[in-house]
């Protein structure tokens, strides 16, 4: 978008939406000053700089600033102004309010966040008409009376005359449908961009669609999402700054009363009072309470949840943000893209189930100050209630006119599906007008981030979530279209091409119980008939399961090939756990391979994975749990496998999917196994 186009939308937006719109920068300006909320300085730019008028813009920050110094309680200075609403009897200030009923002499009481000021009279008037005070409390404009009475004891001096939320009293949806007609699809997308506060013409496409992404918890109840990214991609500012109706819960110790329910007071925690809760640092989470991660499952799946005799229900959306430590490419090769959970949540995988998307942090960049936006947006206040509005509508057919789910999509995964389409759709055509393409895209974008969800759950889980080729049908012509992860394309395990001689990979049971792939490297050098193994640790399994290898290889060379000799070369062995899950002690066979594969020089076959055991007499074990290995092995990128023949009466249990992306070769007995390795016949 050029300097022109730019400039024509500022004065779109100033025809169509006049009074709703400010100019970002002056937030900016104003914000690094003050330390209030963005809704709370729109608020007072709406009311006095909201044209685009040079003269009046300067006059009207001018007097912001002055209501800022004047009225806007800094903690620090408390007690001045405690001390000039006495000297004057009555004076207005700028604070977050929260109201609690006294019952003892009934009577509503504020508490002012700032000031310090507790047990503040409130008429009930105020309390009935905006009743987010009792909860979380709001920014205020509130107007204080003094008096003192001496006769009356313990009466509070100071009471509440007047009392206005620094929020918009009231919102006229067809307005934001009307006047969405006059933009485009990419004008309104650069329009909503903006409105957070971010110029969309530095930013990708990709990017632009992931910002959007953040904000459709605020649009669709009951909507949970993940983004996990490095550091400074403002993962938490849309969900402290942009909207009212959020409330970020910072790290650390939460409590299932705090959270969903209190019996003691009997009254519902913050996800009913709140459009979204936002969780900053899940690496930190923690309940206090043995049952809140289960009373959380039951509430993301739900909607709802029970404490004591009843059931409640709540609309309220979580997102749960935190930080990636390494990069992406380690930790989808070491472990899944959960790992930064807490260790309670890390292996769940009925908690990550309930994920609608995972959003890739990874991909927006870190913020720089060309990436925030001078030109015009909606007022925070303004759009804030646009999505509040939102949330009483569903586009979740949307799809249903042009387009089917595929068949790997189970009632989870259409559920998160049709909900990201859905609030996309809300935020993109609010106004219902959309074509074909419109929804294709917004489709796309949203089979890919829970695509990404199940292919984690996969790593955790195994074979009970094997379905992830996402993909959906086209009515008219009946065509498939599948849905990628772009981080799941390169980086696999074992590489293309042919390896060294005396380098194989294997897969097998770790003893903690995972499957997992591991590197076998053998060198051949001349020497005495020694073996050295380094990288097994002082794990006596896996050194047992080495030494067999070498013995039935000393033993039994001359049958595999004249020219090997045991007693003038020493071989060396190095073992790598590549997913760091821990060792494995099947590895007998695939070492065998690697020593004949070093003595002979000779590489095994390009792709080739090696699984099963063997004892010190060449007797070969069963192989357990063959399909998640294969599963283990595709992902790892094998494109042959080499297993024992006993193992061909299990492939009723795999999946066909699956076994259409590997060659399986079986073998009879150890020397069989290193023929076909090598590929010699």
């Amino acid at each position: 978008m050029d300097e022109v186009s730019t400039l024509n939308l500022d004065k779109k937006l100033n025809e169509h939406f006049a009074g709703r719109v400010v100019r970002k920068d002056l937030t900016k300006l104003i914000k690094e000053g003050a330390n209030v909320p963005v809704y709370v300085l729109e608020y007072l730019l709406g009311m006095y700089a909201a044209t685009d008028d040079e003269a009046s813009i300067r006059e009207g920050v001018e007097r912001v600033k002055k209501i800022l110094a004047e009225n806007f309680v800094r903690p620090d200075e408390a007690e001045k102004i405690k001390s000039r609403i006495r000297e004057l009897g009555q004076y207005s200030i700028i604070d977050k309010v929260t109201v609690a009923l006294n019952p003892k002499i009934d009577t509503y009481e504020a508490e002012f966040s700032n000031l310090g000021l507790k047990g503040v009279p409130v008429p009930p008037s105020y309390v009935k008409e905006f009743d987010k005070l009792l909860v979380g409390g709001i920014w205020c404009m509130v107007k204080i009376d003094y008096f003192f009475d001496e006769e009356v004891r313990n009466i509070n001096p100071f009471s509440v005359s007047n009392l206005k939320p620094i929020q918009m009293p009231n919102m006229d949806i067809t307005e934001v449908f009307e006047g969405r007609k006059q933009f485009t699809k990419d004008e309104w997308i650069d329009v909503l961009i903006r409105s957070t506060g971010m110029e969309p013409t530095q930013l990708e496409d990709r990017v632009k669609w992931h910002l959007l992404l953040r904000l459709v918890p605020l649009v669709e109840n009951n909507y949970n999402m993940c983004e996990l990214g490095p550091r400074g991609t403002g993962k938490s500012h849309v969900y402290k700054e942009i909207s009212p109706n959020s409330i970020l819960v910072s790290g650390g110790q939460s409590t299932v009363a705090n959270l969903f329910y209190n019996m003691s007071t009997r009254k519902v925690g913050l996800v009913g009072m709140w459009d979204c809760v936002a969780f900053d640092e899940v690496a930190g989470i923690r309940f206090k309470d043995k049952d809140g991660i289960q009373i959380m499952k039951d509430y993301m799946a739900s909607g709802s949840f029970a404490r004591g005799k009843e059931e409640k229900n709540a609309s309220a959306s979580m997102v749960f943000v935190g930080n990636i430590n390494q990069s992406v490419d380690v930790l989808l090769k070491t472990s899944h893209l959960f790992a930064p959970f807490p260790p309670e949540m890390a292996n769940d995988t009925a908690f990550f189930d309930r994920m609608h998307y995972y959003m890739p942090g990874w991909e927006i960049p870190k913020m720089r100050p060309e990436f925030f936006t001078d030109r015009y947006g909606f007022i925070v206040d303004y759009i804030a209630e646009f999505f509040r509005e939102m949330r009483k509508r569903s586009f979740a057919d949307a799809i249903d006119r042009y387009f089917k789910l595929g068949n790997n999509l189970n009632q989870r995964d259409t559920i998160a599906v049709r909900k990201t389409v859905s609030g996309l759709v809300k935020l993109l055509y609010p106004h219902g007008e959309y074509t074909r393409e419109d929804i294709e895209e917004v489709l796309k974008y949203s089979l890919e981030g829970r695509r990404r969800v199940k292919e984690q759950l996969k790593k955790i889980g195994g074979m009970e979530f094997y379905d992830v080729m996402f993909s959906y049908l086209d009515k008219e012509t009946m065509q498939e279209e599948h849905v990628a992860v772009p981080e799941q394309g390169g980086g696999k395990l074992i590489p293309e091409g042919m390896l060294r001689p005396g380098h194989v990979y294997v897969v097998g049971q770790a003893l903690t119980g995972m499957i997992g792939v591991y590197k076998l490297e053998n060198q051949v050098v001349s020497g005495t008939g020694k073996f050295d193994k380094s990288g097994v640790g002082s794990n006596r399994d896996v050194k047992e399961s080495l030494d067999t290898a070498f013995r039935y290889f000393t033993a039994n060379s001359k049958s595999v090939s004249s020219s090997i000799s045991t007693k003038t070369k020493d071989y060396l062995m190095h073992l790598t756990d590549l997913q760091g899950i821990g060792l494995t002690a099947q590895v007998a066979i695939a070492e065998l391979i690697g020593l004949c594969s070093g003595a002979l020089e000779k590489p095994v076959q390009e792709g080739l994975v090696i699984v099963g055991n063997m004892t010190v007499g060449g007797t070969i074990s069963k192989v357990e749990e063959l399909a998640n290995i294969l599963q283990v092995c595709v992902d790892a990128g094998a494109k042959k496998i080499l297993l024992p023949a006993p193992s061909a009466g299990d492939f009723y249990t795999v999946p066909s999917d699956l076994i259409v992306k590997v060659q399986p070769i079986f073998y009879l007995d150890p020397i069989d196994a290193v023929y076909k390795a090598l590929g010699v016949s």
